[in-house]
C-alpha cells in the first residue's frame, strides 16, 4: 500500500502520468462529443445502465477510458482497464465507434425531422376533415327538406305488411309437392350425393321446378357424404333478365371490374388508378347451388362463357389498368386479380323450352330431369291443402272449378287466394272493422276472379260420345304442356275426273302441309281412292301453327274417314308421324300429349309403337294404344276401308 492507503497502481499513474493534462482535456472533448450527441441525461442514464456511472466519474484516466469505452460501444461486460501504452489505440477505437453514433443520430434526426413534418401535415389535414364534419353537423348538405326526407324512409322501413299468399302457400318439404315424386328422387340422387351434378330441370310452368330445387339443396345439407355445408348458399337468378355489358363493365352473373374511367368506382380507387373487381352470382354460389330459371332465355354468349367457370371452378379478372407492381393496390384486389374468385358450385337450371333448344354444350355438362304435367286431380289436391293452409274451407265444387282453369300448380294458388279475398270481402262487408275470420270460399268467389281476369278453360276441347265422319283430334305439345288439335277434313267430288284440288292453313305450317299431301298418298295406297278426283278441304280448327310432323295419323285419319264415309270416334285421340309407305314413325312430347289427352276426358290414345317405352306403367284413366301402321289404326278404331277392284 502506498501512502494515504491509494492503490500502488494509482501511486505508480500519479508518478508516471500525472502532469500528462493534453490527454485528459483530449478524453475530457470526447465525453463532451458524446453528450452532445446523445444528450446529457440520456448518456447519464445510459452510463447507469451500463455501470459506468462511477467510471465516468472518476478522476483516474484508465478508469475514465473504460467508462468512455463501454458508453460508446454499450458493452457492460468491458472489465480490464486500459494499460498506459495501449491509450492511443484505445482512443482511436474509441473515435472510430464515436463518429458512427454520431453519424447515426444525425440520420435519425433528419428521419425524426421528415416524419414529425408529415405528422403535422397529416395533423393539419385531419383538423380539416374535422372542420368538414363540423360543418356538415352545423349544416352541410342537410337542410330540412332532406331530413324530412331521411325521416320518411326510416318510417317506411318500420312498416311491414304480412308474407304474400304465394309465399305463404309455398310448398316447405319435399312431402308437400304434389305430382313430381320420380322427378324429386331423380333430383335427389344427382344432388344428395358425394358427386353432385349440374341438372337441367324441363317442365311446364308451374309445376314445382324452383322449390323443388331449393328444398332438394336443404335435404342435401342433412347428408354427411354430401361436400354440401349447413351453410351452403342457394343463389337465385332469372336466365330471362340476366344482361351482360360486352366490355365486361357490367355482368352480375360472372363478376365484372370497374375500371376506373367507369363510373362505379369507389373514389380512393378511382383517384390512385385502381381497377376494383365485382365479385358476380357464381362466386356467391360457391359450395352451394346457382338456380338459374328460364335457362333457355339467356344470352347464347353468356351461356358460353358460363360453360368455362363450370370446367374452371374459378372465374379471373381481367383489366388493362390492373398493375401488380403498383404498392396502393389493396391485398384483396391483387388476390382477385393474379389467383380469381371462386366459383365451385352446382348449377340446376329450368326451363320450359325443348331440350333441343338449349345449347347442346351446356346439355352435356348436365344430368336432365323431366317434371311431369300435373292433372285435374292433382291441382285440386294442391287447392285443398292450400285452403288448409290458408285457414279457409271450400265448398263443393271449388276445387273443380279451379282445375277446369289451370293445371299450373302455381296459377291454381293465385286463383284460391284471389277467391279467399273476396270470401273475406264479402264476409265482412256489414262489418269492415272487424277482424279476419275463417271463411268459406263458394263457386261464386272463383267465378268472379276467373271473369276480371278473362281467363279461359285449359282444355276447351273434350271428348264426346259418339261418332263424326271427317273429324280427328290429334295432339300437338308446347312447352312441355300438351294440347288437343282439332282436325277437320271435307271431300267433294272434282268437276273433273284428276282436277281435284286440295285446300289447307296456311298458318298451320309448312310441316303440317306436308303431312297432308303424305297422308293423300297413302290414302291412295290403301283405299284406292285418288285424291285428285275431289277436292279435299283440310282445316285446323282455330288456326294454330301446328307446324311439326306429329299430326301426320290425325290428318290421315280425318281425309280417310271423309273419302269412305267412315265415322270416327270422338274419344279418342292420336299422334304419328306418317311416312309415305303408312308407317307410324316416332314423335316427341309423348307424356305430355297423353295427359293432355286424358285431362280432355279422352279414353284412348294411339301413339306411335317406336314410342311405346315412354308411356309410364300404371298409367290410369286413358287407355294408350301403340300402333305401327295405318292398318293397325284402323283396325283399333273399326274404321272400314274400300279396296279398288
Amino acid at each position: 500500500m502506498a501512502q494515504g492507503g491509494d492503490p500502488a497502481y494509482v501511486a505508480r499513474f500519479r508518478r508516471k502520468y500525472g502532469g500528462d493534462d493534453g490527454l485528459r482535456r483530449y478524453v475530457a472533448a470526447l465525453y463532451d462529443v458524446l453528450a452532445t450527441a446523445l444528450g446529457s441525461d440520456k448518456m447519464v442514464l445510459r452510463a447507469g445502465k451500463l455501470n459506468a456511472l462511477k467510471l465516468m466519474r472518476s478522476a483516474l484516466l484508465p478508469e475514465r477510458l473504460l467508462a468512455l469505452q463501454r458508453l460508446v460501444f454499450e458493452d457492460p461486460t468491458l472489465e480490464r482497464l486500459p494499460q498506459p501504452g495501449k491509450y492511443r489505440e484505445l482512443i482511436a477505437e474509441i473515435e472510430d465507434g464515436l463518429a458512427d453514433l454520431v453519424a447515426q443520430r444525425t440520420v435519425e434526426d433528419k428521419i425524426d425531422s421528415k416524419v414529425n413534418l408529415k405528422m403535422a401535415e397529416r395533423h393539419q389535414e385531419y383538423l380539416k376533415d374535422l372542420k368538414l364534419e363540423a360543418i356538415r353537423e352545423d349544416g352541410g348538405p342537410e337542410t330540412p327538406a332532406t331530413r324530412k326526407k331521411l325521416e320518411e324512409l326510416i318510417a317506411l322501413d318500420g312498416r311491414r305488411l304480412s308474407a304474400s299468399a304465394l309465399h305463404l302457400l309455398r310448398p316447405t318439404s319435399l312431402a308437400d309437392v304434389v305430382g313430381q315424386r320420380s322427378a324429386i328422387d331423380s333430383l335427389l340422387a344427382k344432388i344428395s350425393s358425394p358427386f353432385p351434378q349440374h341438372v337441367i330441370l324441363y317442365g311446364p310452368p308451374g309445376v314445382g321446378k324452383t322449390t323443388v330445387a331449393r328444398l332438394a339443396l336443404e335435404v342435401a345439407k342433412t347428408r354427411g357424404y354430401t361436400p354440401f355445408a349447413a351453410n351452403a348458399p342457394f343463389v337465385e337468378a332469372s336466365g330471362a333478365t340476366l344482361r351482360w355489358d360486352p366490355r365486361e363493365t357490367t355482368n352480375p352473373l360472372l363478376g365484372s371490374v370497374h375500371d376506373p374511367i367507369y363510373q362505379g368506382s369507389r373514389r380512393e380507387f378511382a383517384e390512385g388508378g385502381i381497377p376494383e373487381p365485382k365479385l358476380g352470382l357464381v362466386t356467391k354460389a360457391h359450395g352451394g347451388v346457382l338456380f338459374i330459371d328460364e335457362l333457355g332465355e339467356m344470352d347464347p354468349m353468356l351461356q358460353t362463357k358460363l360453360l368455362k367457370v363450370l370446367e374452371d371452378k374459378r372465374f379471373t379478372f381481367e383489366s388493362s389498368y390492373y398493375d401488380p407492381a403498383d404498392p396502393g393496390v389493396p391485398a384483396y384486389v391483387k388476390k382477385l386479380f393474379d389467383d380469381g374468385a371462386p366459383a365451385d358450385f352446382v348449377l340446376i337450371g329450368a326451363t320450359t323450352r325443348d331440350p333441343s333448344e338449349i345449347d347442346p354444350a351446356i346439355r352435356s355438362r348436365c344430368a336432365e330431369v323431366f317434371f311431369e304435367p300435373l292433372t285435374e286431380p292433382q291441382i285440386r289436391q294442391i287447392v285443398t291443402g292450400a285452403a288448409k293452409r290458408l285457414g279457409a274451407k271450400l265448398a263443393r265444387r271449388v276445387p273443380d272449378t279451379i282445375a277446369s282453369y289451370t293445371i299450373e300448380g302455381r296459377k291454381a294458388v293465385q286463383i284460391l287466394a284471389d277467391a279467399h279475398g273476396h270470401a273475406l270481402f264479402r264476409s265482412h262487408a256489414s262489418s269492415p272493422r272487424k277482424a279476419a275470420a275463417a271463411v268459406t270460399i263458394v263457386e261464386d268467389d272463383v267465378t268472379t276472379v276467373v271473369q276480371t281476369g278473362r281467363l279461359v278453360p285449359h282444355t276447351p276441347v273434350r271428348a264426346k260420345r259418339g261418332r263424326a265422319v271427317g273429324k280427328t283430334l290429334g295432339l300437338g305439345v308446347a312447352h312441355h304442356v300438351g294440347s288437343l288439335i282439332e282436325i277437320e277434313a271435307l271431300a267433294f267430288p272434282a268437276p273433273e275426273a284428276r282436277k281435284g284440288t286440295a285446300r289447307f292453313n296456311d298458318t298451320a305450317g309448312s310441316m303440317a302441309k306436308d303431312s297432308v299431301f303424305n297422308a293423300a298418298a297413302v290414302v291412295r295406297a290403301i283405299d284406292g281412292i285418288d285424291p285428285y278426283d275431289y277436292d279435299l278441304h283440310v282445316n285446323i280448327v282455330g288456326g294454330g301453327n301446328i307446324d311439326g310432323p306429329s299430326a301426320g295419323l290425325a290428318i290421315f285419319l280425318a281425309l280417310h274417314s271423309a273419302l269412305v264415309k267412315s265415322p270416327l270416334r270422338q274419344d279418342v285421340a292420336m299422334t304419328g308421324e306418317v311416312s309415305i309407305s303408312g308407317k307410324v314413325r316416332a314423335v316427341g312430347g309423348i307424356t305430355e300429349k297423353v295427359y293432355a289427352a286424358r285431362a280432355a276426358g279422352m279414353r284412348m290414345v294411339l301413339i306411335p309403337k317406336e314410342n311405346e317405352r315412354e308411356i309410364r306403367a300404371g298409367l290410369s284413366g286413358i287407355d294408350a294404344v301403340p300402333v305401327s301402321t295405318v292398318d293397325e289404326a284402323l283396325g283399333v278404331l273399326n274404321l272400314k276401308r274400300r279396296k279398288a277392284g
